[in-house]
């Protein structure tokens, strides 16, 4: 019995030394999991978009040298990001608000935009010695940004003949993730179209409810909303129309959507994305 005592000590720790041997691979690989899902972590945030660095600036265009007593006064600020998509887009969108103001609606770059707009105000000088020059002065702005959704604010002073514009807003918003602009069908849902139109056209009769008797005979019956302006706020959706936009004599419209409202009409991913 005394013989097998030592042969049953070093038989124990054959057997110890084995189940630590087995012990190694099942905590190496618990290492290597935590380690896949450490290295993983990375790869989700990269899907959520930095926040934008926004620095305010000039534009960046030319105006045509002018010997004139009365020249053009074009002045266009702008905001300038790390994402040069968005800035293009920016940029973009500002030649499209500035054809606006004439009437045109071509695909132009912003200078060819500003050109297009001093050709106008020359024509008007042309027309009569003491006729002033036009005046634009373009506010840039991202009003909102959440996530990958960018809402883009531009407001709009002038003086064209003998039409002044103040305090004139056209919203726009994009997707930085996707790198396109989006109306508001492309965020509603389709089986909720119907439910947002009546909400919309209940908004609509009230507003002409409260206007003038030349008013009412101008403005459509229905209103037409799936190109109109539209915005995001920290509580919800909403519709904008600018003054003279629905008709010339028509005052501004905005349509704001509840925070409920809002969640049953958008899609769920952007909903969530977004407030």
């Amino acid at each position: 019995m005394n013989t097998l005592k030592p042969l049953f000590a070093v038989s124990l720790m054959i057997g110890m030394m084995a189940l630590t041997a087995c012990d190694h691979p099942k905590k190496n690989g618990a290492d290597s999991a935590q380690a896949t899902g450490q290295s993983a972590a990375p790869v989700e945030k990269a899907e959520v978009l930095p926040y934008l660095n926004m620095q305010e600036a000039k534009a960046d265009y030319a105006l045509p040298f002018c010997e004139k007593k009365n020249c053009i006064d074009v002045d266009i600020q702008t905001i300038k990001t790390q994402d040069q998509w968005l800035n293009a887009w920016i940029t973009k969108n500002q030649a499209n608000v500035i054809q606006q103001q004439i009437e045109q609606n071509k695909n132009l770059t912003l200078q060819q935009a500003i050109n297009a707009y001093v050709k106008k105000s020359d024509e008007w000088q042309d027309k009569y010695s003491k006729n002033k020059a036009y005046e634009l002065h373009l506010n840039t702005r991202i009003a909102s940004q959440r996530n990958q959704y960018v809402l883009l604010q531009v407001g709009v002073n002038a003086q064209q003949e003998d039409i002044a514009v103040k305090d004139r807003f056209y919203f726009f918003v994009a997707d930085r993730k996707l790198q396109k602009s989006l109306s508001i069908l492309d965020v509603i849902q389709k089986n909720q179209q119907n439910a947002l139109n009546d909400i919309i056209q209940a908004h609509y009769q009230q507003w002409i409810d409260k206007q003038s008797t030349e008013v009412k005979k101008q403005v459509p019956k229905k209103l037409y909303w799936g190109q109109a302006d539209w915005f995001f706020d920290g509580e919800g959706i909403g519709l904008h129309y600018r003054a003279n936009e629905i008709s010339k004599d028509a005052p501004q419209l905005d349509i704001y959507l509840s925070t409920e409202q809002s969640k049953q009409m958008l899609q769920p991913d952007i909903y969530q994305q977004m407030f």
